[in-house]
């Protein structure tokens, strides 16, 4: 295709995509003609915003001809079916994580991109944020020796954030693991190189109320003999938030006082409440947007131990701790976050760079995701056979 806008629809108009919709509709590469969605308010208000075309149904929208592009935004369950349709209508792809619930799932959206001849990128996730990708050039750069180590560490509310039934039930895709791990093991291995070759862990479900897995801590090793430590939890205690300035997940300053009440809103609020509670939460509500952050989106305390130097990518860019004490390789904040994955669709798509955060890397985080999930059932470390080595770095 032509050196030119991408022409984007977008396929589910929930919470990922009042997310990413700043940043869609003012990206400089990317014009926003069309959408698709059930609620007919999500489907106003996009017009409203963005004008193009707002259709009930993703068939519908992948056969739109004014779409180059489609952002598959539905829930879990549906990323596979919607990918793949969008691909066979001729569109580029980009799907949220995780890619899919199974491998098999996965290895027929990577076919049918291939076959149709289109991009097949998956994210957005926190590996594409500028802390991470800056870190790992430095780790590629040599000058601290040898990577040897990677610990990574998150605390949220994840658990008490308002969720739908299908949200609370594994088999569709529920749970810290499928949506949470996502982000985590794709920093770990993008900072590694990607090639990862076991896993053990322990996942659990502490709260009978709410019965998807909540926390998991890890160990993966990788074949040159890098071992990663992962640890998270999603029960509102905790914030390690803390950790990273008081900033937030997507770069803003952090509101102490939404973590620590995040569980009793939830607790006190019902079945019928609680969905009210989900319903503002999503593209269509009503509500102020957040402005432009002022860090750079984040997941939480990562650290890439080196030898000669431990390298922690933050809000702020990459703190580096070597013989020489303590100094910040700043990075300026981000005019547009989670911009990089946008990019990378657009360059994949008009063929001029080749995508990090391909079908098969995101494939290779599935595989590691459902590794936990065995592991946990298992009780026995989990051999990694799916992964792929990290590539278009720049």
């Amino acid at each position: 295709m032509e050196a030119s806008r991408l022409r984007l629809g977008v396929a589910g108009l929930g919470r990922a995509f009042a997310l990413m919709a700043p940043t869609l509709g003012a990206h400089p590469r990317v014009d926003l003609v069309a959408a698709a969605d059930p609620r007919a308010e999500a489907r106003e208000r996009f017009v409203a915003e963005f004008g193009g075309t707002a259709h009930a149904t993703v068939d519908a929208l992948c056969g739109d001809p004014a779409v180059d592009a489609i952002y598959v935004a539905t829930p879990h369950p549906l990323h596979a079916a919607h990918a793949i349709a969008a691909a066979r209508a001729g569109k580029h792809v980009l799907v949220e994580k995780p890619m899919a619930l199974t491998l098999a799932d996965c290895d027929a959206m990577i076919a049918a991109a291939r076959r149709a001849g289109v991009a097949l990128v998956v994210g957005p996730s926190h590996s594409a944020d500028a802390p991470v990708r800056r870190a790992r050039a430095l780790i590629r750069g040599g000058a601290y020796g040898r990577l040897r180590m990677i610990t990574a560490l998150a605390f949220t509310d994840f658990v008490y954030r308002p969720r739908h039934a299908g949200e609370l039930d594994a088999a569709q895709g529920g749970g810290a693991v499928y949506s949470q791990a996502a982000h985590q093991i794709d920093v770990v291995r993008h900072l590694a190189g990607g090639c990862a070759r076991s896993l053990r862990a322990t996942a659990g479900a502490w709260d009978a109320a709410r019965r998807i897995d909540g926390a998991y801590a890890a160990f993966m090793t990788f074949g040159d003999g890098v071992a990663a430590t992962l640890t998270y939890s999603g029960y509102a205690h905790f914030d390690s938030d803390e950790l990273c300035g008081w900033t937030g997940e997507m770069g803003h300053a952090k509101d102490r006082a939404r973590h620590s009440g995040a569980r009793a809103a939830v607790g006190a609020a019902g079945t019928a409440a609680e969905a009210a509670l989900r319903q503002a939460r999503m593209y269509g509500a009503t509500g102020a947007v957040a402005g432009p952050p002022a860090a750079h989106p984040q997941f939480g305390l990562v650290i890439a131990s080196c030898e000669g130097a431990d390298l922690r990518p933050g809000p702020h860019g990459v703190t580096i701790y070597d013989d020489g004490g303590e100094r910040l390789d700043a990075l300026p904040p981000p005019a547009l976050p989670r911009a990089e994955v946008v990019d990378e669709l657009c360059d994949a798509a008009a063929g001029t760079r080749a995508a990090v955060h391909t079908g098969e890397w995101g494939r290779a985080t599935l595989e590691a995701c459902l590794a936990i999930l065995a592991s946990t059932r298992e009780n026995r470390e989990i051999a990694l056979e799916r992964q792929v080595a990290l590539t278009g770095e720049t």
